[in-house]
């Protein structure tokens, strides 16, 4: 089988080079380097690799060139696989990415340390796999527990809630839970005041509570 074409995007020479080195070794064909976003551009639509590994952050403001050019590698050539790597765990830019499909990875820069893992990354999505760091995985999961508004219920809670949502009366929850109503109440209260939904109607309140249950799903 021939060898990956890939070009190597980072304004850090030394790790651009200990990149492309590494490749060579490991039997890719490193077609080209680039030291700025316009350069990889260029360097694509000439060479057209297989995959483009490209930092996030790149000349000359340093913010998001990289992930810039990688949605423009994108549209025009959508077989070409993208891996960007990041010195940073960088959530929102990591999704963004990652949401236009196929062949896409992201890795934080320590990664490349590890060449049989790095090497295997590459070749996976070059055959269109998308690869998440695990650092950002655990980042987006604690992110994910960190806004979900319904973290603070219990289990039963969100059993009961859950049974609200779905239009049953307390007497219709205490029934398919095999609770009193008495018990449904007690949680009904506690969930009404652990997701800080002001005193109006009860009525009012457990639609509230409800629409904020289907927010979170």
């Amino acid at each position: 089988m021939s060898a990956l074409r890939v070009v190597v995007a980072d304004d850090d020479v030394l790790l651009r080079e200990g990149v492309a080195s590494l490749l060579d070794r490991s039997g890719f064909e490193v077609v080209g380097q680039a030291g700025d976003a316009t350069e990889l551009l260029d360097l694509v639509r000439a060479q057209q690799p297989q995959v483009v590994i490209v930092d996030i952050r790149m000349p000359p403001t340093h913010s998001t060139e990289g992930l810039d050019a990688a949605r423009v590698i994108r549209s025009e050539f959508p077989d070409t696989g993208i891996l960007v790597l990041s010195a940073h765990v960088e959530v929102e830019h990591a999704t963004e990415l990652l949401a236009t499909g196929r062949a896409i990875g992201y890795l934080l820069k320590t990664r490349v340390t590890d060449v049989a893992d790095f090497v295997d990354t590459l070749e996976r999505i070059a055959r269109g796999a998308s690869i998440v760091d695990p650092a950002l995985v655990q980042e987006l999961v604690s992110a994910r527990r960190r806004d979900d508004p319904l973290a603070v219920l219990s289990a039963r809670e969100r059993e009961v809630l859950m049974q609200m949502a779905e239009g049953r009366s307390n007497a219709g929850i205490a029934r398919r839970l095999w609770v009193t109503e008495g018990t449904v109440e007690k949680h009904v209260r506690s969930i009404l005041t652990k997701l800080n939904l002001p005193e109006t109607g009860d009525d009012h309140r457990r639609v509230r509570a409800v629409i904020t249950y289907l927010e979170a799903r």
